[in-house]
């Protein structure tokens, strides 16, 4: 990372679960690194400057000085929260916009965001969905991230500012959470069913190859005014899933698996067990085909995962 080395650089985010493996890359390896944060960690070495995404009272110097600007924080993709649709929409549409409206009056060089696969919305066929598959997202997550996209790309045209956009397929690393790791325990503890094999398609991502990625879309001059979707560049079945879990935690895989019927009654009794059903076992594939025209290649898959990893 040479390129960075005489650079200020901002993150936001960085409390996060990519946030923390980005901020261990970039310690080191940059002039200065300022973590915008909503609340401030003693514990840090680094700069911080504390600011909470939903206040609109942003000082006309806020990036004073910064070079690059990594964008990670966001309301995330959440169903076990009532869904407030102004928050999601002050967080991932109006603070984004915001953010980057003063990176480009401070003339920051490069502004790279963190969005997500969900803004892409859902693809009908049996492909892979690419960045060329455009459809309607499908709810308030999917949509905020795609018109945060939307006016943060059309802004760097008007301005000059070098704009990427990085869209990661599901994340997953140590001290992860979400289903995955609900899945990994419940398999651990020994409840969780043996999955059948449906043969469904679901891609995902270790998050040091998601920093390798942000950090590559940084480097190239060919990212700039693009969205790049990442993943490790597998596509696991749900079976496949939780079958490299079993063996993670040295436990027998299972000769048998729970029926499909038996799911399929299950997600008949209301939408929100329909949607459960959907998130375990239905399609979620997308290709990497264009950031890897640009050097991008993953280096672990989820059988690199270790039980101390989860």
């Amino acid at each position: 990372m040479d390129y960075l080395t005489d650079k200020v650089v901002a993150v936001t985010g960085s409390s996060g679960f990519i946030g923390k493996s980005l901020v261990n890359a970039l310690t080191g390896s940059v002039d200065q690194l300022i973590l915008v944060v909503r609340n401030v960690n003693q514990k840090t070495v680094h700069k911080q400057i504390e600011f909470d995404l939903v206040s609109t009272d942003i000082p006309q110097d806020f990036f004073s000085g910064v070079d690059y600007i990594f964008h990670l924080a966001g309301c995330a993709h959440d169903t076990n929260r009532i869904i407030d649709k102004d928050y999601y929409y002050k967080i991932n549409v109006e603070a984004t916009v915001n953010l980057a409206k003063f990176a480009i009056k401070n003339k920051v060089k490069k502004f790279i965001f963190l969005s997500s696969v969900k803004a892409g919305g859902n693809l009908m066929d049996s492909s892979c969905m690419s960045e060329y598959d455009q459809s309607e997202p499908e709810g308030i997550y999917g949509r905020t991230k795609r018109e945060a996209e939307l006016q943060v790309l059309r802004r760097g045209r008007q301005s000059g500012m070098h704009i990427s956009i990085i869209r990661s397929a599901l994340v997953y690393g140590p001290s992860m959470k979400g289903n995955l790791y609900d899945m990994f325990s419940g398999i651990k503890k020994g409840w969780f069913p043996p999955l059948p094999e449906t043969g469904n398609r679901r891609s995902m991502i270790h998050v040091d190859d998601v920093v390798q990625a942000i950090l590559l879309l940084a480097s190239d001059q060919r990212s700039n005014d693009e969205i790049f979707i990442v993943t490790d560049g597998k596509t696991y079945s749900s079976r496949d899933i939780y079958e490299i879990m079993c063996s993670t935690l040295d436990k027998r895989i299972p000769r048998w698996s729970v029926p499909q019927f038996l799911f399929n009654v299950i997600a008949s009794i209301s939408s929100h067990l329909q949607y459960r059903i959907d998130k375990l076992l239905g399609d979620e594939c997308y290709s990497s085909k264009k950031i890897q025209s640009i050097g991008f290649k993953a280096k672990k898959t989820l059988k690199d995962m270790h039980e101390t990893d989860y």
